[in-house]
């Protein structure tokens, strides 16, 4: 295969020697500076467009004795270009590089490329990583070996050697997907992951595939999909993450044979997903959340406590005061939300009777905010200001209440709210 040589030149000429005599590059990008502007000082460019001995064997001799680097290493005219950059302007370096490596693939789409990053200043070979990362396929070299002191490499004893990017390059590549996890976007990273190559490194790999695995658990986990949530997490019951253990005993709870602890687990993440829509900004979905989680906790507790059923309410069980209204296809009588509480509040001897009882007016004003919403009956978004009393009031007196009620199937407190961040 033909081999194509990017590096960065600096005031050494023999790394870059050792590293076309090595390789045999069929062509060569020189990385270089130019003359200084400030001392009219040559730049490294001098070693590879010097005429006649312009390069010293070593840098304790009176004058130039070797010739430029091509002509040490036969390299014709038609075999390299010079790149002047900056010798200290990172971002240009970065630039100028990039340009060099999408100029070497444009002209050599099947040639292997390395970038060689010994020569040149500590910023040219920064920049020259940089911007050799950003490709999965070009390798990273420096020519090295033994030192005897902390200045350079003894010349004849250099040798090269691979950078090993695998990790690096597999960190930035899932980046964004863990920045995905901090807004609770775990299917946008679950479909990131799918559309990129997984890592040909083992452990790498092995990784890429729990990540991509857990992403799709919480993704599942944020639909209501518990089931395959919990399927998903029981792959990894036993490698789990300290930070990610206490989410498998969240979701055997949520899948629960026992429908009574089943369904008071899935009122409790009703209202982490609500958190998690108003942390998004999608404050409308919050609200909508919230009024099932208010008209769902009603009918579980009518349902465990009483054996009433909203959807076809017996008449036997219709208190002296309260109007329900009948299905028109199926003739039962049903109880909506606020019809529901009433039912609570004259059934029930809980805290949820006392919640009625206090908070009946609050719930009211709170519940108006739902049904001005685009998603109920109105035409106005919900904004910040009108979700963040209601998440006071939910904190303040829904909340605890629910908990006393869920303390029946040994739920006290609530859950954790799902990961925003992930560990590999």
């Amino acid at each position: 295969m033909t081999t194509i040589l990017i590096c960065t030149v600096g005031g050494s000429h023999q790394p870059i020697v050792t590293a076309i005599t090595e390789e045999k590059p069929a062509y060569v990008y020189f990385i270089c500076t130019d003359r200084d502007l400030a001392t009219n000082t040559p730049g490294s460019s001098l070693q590879i467009t010097g005429k006649g001995n312009c390069i010293k064997a070593k840098f304790t001799d009176d004058a130039p004795n070797l010739p430029n680097i091509p002509s040490q290493t036969g390299l014709t005219p038609e075999q390299y270009t010079v790149c002047i950059t900056s010798s200290d302007d990172l971002d240009q370096i970065y630039s100028d590089c990039n340009q060099a490596i999408k100029a070497a693939i444009k002209q050599f789409p099947d040639a292997k490329i390395i970038a060689d990053y010994t020569g040149g200043t500590k910023s040219m070979c920064a920049g020259l990583v940089m911007a050799a990362m950003e490709y999965e396929d070009i390798e990273l070299q420096l020519i090295t070996g033994s030192r005897h002191n902390l200045v350079a490499v003894q010349d004849g004893d250099q040798y090269r050697l691979f950078a090993n990017t695998r990790g690096i390059q597999f960190e930035r590549l899932i980046a964004p997907y863990r920045q995905a996890w901090t807004r609770y976007a775990y299917s946008e990273a679950e479909d990131g992951l799918k559309q990129t190559a997984p890592p040909q490194n083992n452990e790498l790999r092995a990784q890429y595939t729990r990540f991509r695995d857990l992403s799709r658990a919480f993704a599942e986990w944020d639909n209501f999909n518990h089931q395959v949530a919990l399927e998903l997490l029981q792959r990894y019951a036993r490698i789990l993450p300290a930070d990610l253990i206490c989410y498998f005993d969240v979701a055997k709870r949520l899948n629960n044979d026992d429908l009574k602890l089943r369904e008071a687990a899935q009122l409790l993440d009703l209202y982490r997903n609500a958190q998690r829509r108003a942390a998004q900004g999608r404050y409308d979905d919050a609200i909508s959340r919230v009024y099932r989680l208010i008209e769902w906790t009603a009918q579980w507790i009518l349902k465990t406590q009483c054996h009433i059923y909203t959807a076809d309410v017996k008449e036997a069980d219709i208190p002296e005061g309260l109007t329900l209204t009948k299905n028109h296809d199926s003739g039962q009588y049903q109880a909506g939300l606020f019809a529901a509480w009433q039912l609570v509040r004259f059934k029930t001897s809980g805290a949820a009777t006392v919640f009625i009882t206090t908070q009946e007016n609050n719930l009211r004003n709170h519940i108006k905010v739902r049904n001005l919403s685009i998603l109920a009956h109105g035409f106005e978004p919900v904004k910040a200001s009108d979700w963040q009393p209601i998440q006071r009031w939910l904190e303040e007196h829904f909340i605890p209440m629910l908990l006393k009620e869920t303390a029946s199937v040994r739920i006290k407190e609530l859950p954790k709210q799902l990961p925003a961040t992930y560990t590999l």
